[in-house]
């Protein structure tokens, strides 16, 4: 049983994982995702690939929304900048893979300055329908500068090669996706334990009191849109690059209601949230179309008739339950869960 002893010095405090053998099971775990696709089926390593840009796209919504308290319904927008960015540059320009990505951040976060300036002073409902009207403004800019992006018809993506490598297959994009996963979640921890990190959260619980403190509010907003939609960007480009054919659908209020249910599914202001919520929520269509499908009758009609519908109300029913009986999300229960059998048998049943 490990004992709960204090840290005694800050930077104990402050380390990524409190126990150094936790080191060995996310070493584990990487093992098991390289060889993943080795082994596997096609679907399960698409699943994968999946999984990895939904939870690179949470973790960047989790830093703005979770972190710094300021509920942006805009992902979608940041997304959408991303991925057609990555298709303009690549397919028409015949960009490289990792400057078009970067581009694609750069881009995402220098917009979000437009919409962090007008919205410095907004917040709650106020500040998440300004985000919203700039996802809005973004499809249509789309639709309407059709010689660029391909408007209503869509644009292909050629896929670039890598130092030499083809990216043109399945496992090369999980392989990508995989790494910038594993950077994007990194590089959150790492500012979450720092001075940028500590001042969003103190925006989130009290950005007057932040303020007082000598905390620059404009500064730290400004940098978690920047931040957030940069992780947006690049997580759109590594979905364009894997979808390889880009819609305006793609990136609808839908995509913005899906990423900021993996948030609150795994826990507001928690990294590991982030992925979970990524998890449970890119999963949770095919597991309820099966459950459908068993069912039978009308429920598998209804199912298949009207998918997009009944996927907005199988995500509001999600924030519903989570809210009501689990508002800290999949990333609080399970520390729970870890402390309970980590002090067994002299744990008390955590609430």
């Amino acid at each position: 049983m490990r004992t709960k002893t204090f840290s005694e010095s800050y930077r104990a405090l402050t380390r990524l994982v409190p126990y150094m053998d936790t080191w060995g099971w996310y070493a584990s775990l990487m093992l098991v995702l390289v060889v993943l696709p080795l082994v596997a089926p096609a679907y399960i390593a698409n699943y994968g690939t999946m999984i990895f840009i939904a939870a690179t796209g949470a973790v960047g919504l989790n830093l703005v929304t979770g972190t710094a308290g300021m509920i942006s319904l805009g992902h979608a927008g940041f997304l959408a900048l991303g991925a057609y960015t990555t298709a303009i540059l690549v397919t028409d320009h015949g960009w490289g893979l990792l400057p078009a990505m970067a581009a694609s951040g750069g881009l995402s976060a220098l917009v979000s300055l437009l919409v962090g300036i007008p919205s410095l002073r907004l917040k709650g409902l106020y500040l998440a329908i300004t985000t919203l009207a700039f996802s809005i403004i973004v499809t249509t800019l789309i639709l309407e500068t059709s010689s660029l992006t391909g408007g209503s018809g869509g644009k292909t993506v050629t896929r670039p090669s890598f130092f030499g490598l083809s990216m043109d297959s399945g496992p090369a994009i999980y392989y990508l996706a995989l790494a910038v996963v594993v950077v994007t979640v990194l590089v959150a921890l790492n500012l979450l334990r720092s001075r940028v990190g500590r001042a969003w959260s103190a925006l989130h619980d009290y950005d007057i009191a932040a303020s007082l403190m000598g905390i620059n509010l404009r500064s730290y907003k400004l940098l978690a849109f920047a931040v957030s939609a940069f992780i947006a960007g690049v997580a759109g480009s590594v979905l364009a690059l894997h979808l390889r054919y880009l819609n305006i659908d793609s990136f609808a209020l839908i995509t913005s209601i899906e990423v900021l249910t993996m948030i609150i599914v795994g826990g507001l202001g928690s990294v590991q949230g982030a992925v979970l919520g990524a998890i449970v929520i890119t999963l949770l269509p095919e597991l309820s179309g099966r459950i459908f499908d068993l069912i039978g009758g009308p429920m598998r009609s209804l199912s298949a008739a009207n998918a997009p519908e009944l996927k907005g109300v199988i995500y509001a029913l999600v924030i519903m339950v989570f809210l009501r009986f689990e508002p800290d999300g999949m990333a609080s229960r399970w520390k729970h869960i870890k402390r309970f059998w980590s002090d067994w048998p002299y744990a008390r049943k955590s609430k």
